[in-house]
């Protein structure tokens, strides 16, 4: 292995021991009593938490910002398909080039989405006033770390090295700041299906099933 692999290496073991620490943290902090008396369904409500309520239509803040809503998803797109390709790059496997130039056509979308994010939380004032350090320092390893990928797929291995070494700064970053919400979300969304399901508030009655 080169240098920047190892060095990505080590900063994946330590991303995966600083999100267990806080996987530790949810599991001892998340058992608390509900004495209210169960008065729906736990099981449904978890589904409805990260099925129907995650709908744009029943958040304010995404229907009265679809353009910033539908950035974002593409974003998180672009997130999720870099961090995959990561692996499979360093296991030296070699994509065709039309797949690559497709892929990295998409990563370079998916990064302006990111740009344009940035720009908002920047130029916005309430949007600039509720941000601290964390909201810029991860939206600009998440984007350089997109951008980099894309440029890999397309040109060899010319930015392969700069490539290894973001996405090494991005683990390291990602049991520190805002980043770790790929955690929290899902023990959130958890929660909270757990939660209104037990009370059976979710899901809403007209969408039971009789």
């Amino acid at each position: 292995m080169t240098w920047y692999t190892v060095f990505f290496f080590i900063a994946f073991l330590v991303c995966m021991a600083g999100l267990s620490f806080h996987l530790l943290r949810l599991l001892q902090s998340g058992n608390n009593m509900d004495y209210a008396p169960q008065s729906g369904s736990i099981t449904a409500g978890i589904r409805y938490s990260f099925t129907g309520a995650m709908s744009p239509t029943k958040k304010e803040s995404a229907f009265l910002h679809l353009p910033t809503y539908s950035a974002g998803i593409i974003y998180h797109l672009g997130t999720f398909l870099s961090v995959l390709l990561i692996f499979i790059l360093w296991a030296d496997v070699i994509f065709p080039a039309a797949l690559s130039w497709g892929l990295a056509s998409f990563l370079l979308v998916s990064a302006l989405c990111g740009i344009g994010i940035l720009l908002k939380r920047m130029i916005k004032k309430g949007l600039r006033e509720l941000s601290n350090p964390d909201d810029y320092i991860s939206n600009v390893l998440v984007t350089v770390f997109q951008l980099l990928m894309g440029l890999t797929l397309v040109s060899g291995k010319v930015f392969t090295p700069w490539l290894f070494i973001a996405a090494a700064l991005l683990l390291f970053y990602i049991p520190l700041g805002k980043l770790k919400h790929l955690l929290y979300f899902f023990a959130a969304r958890w929660q909270l299906g757990l939660f209104y399901g037990r009370r059976g508030v979710w899901p809403p009655i007209k969408n039971q099933k009789p």
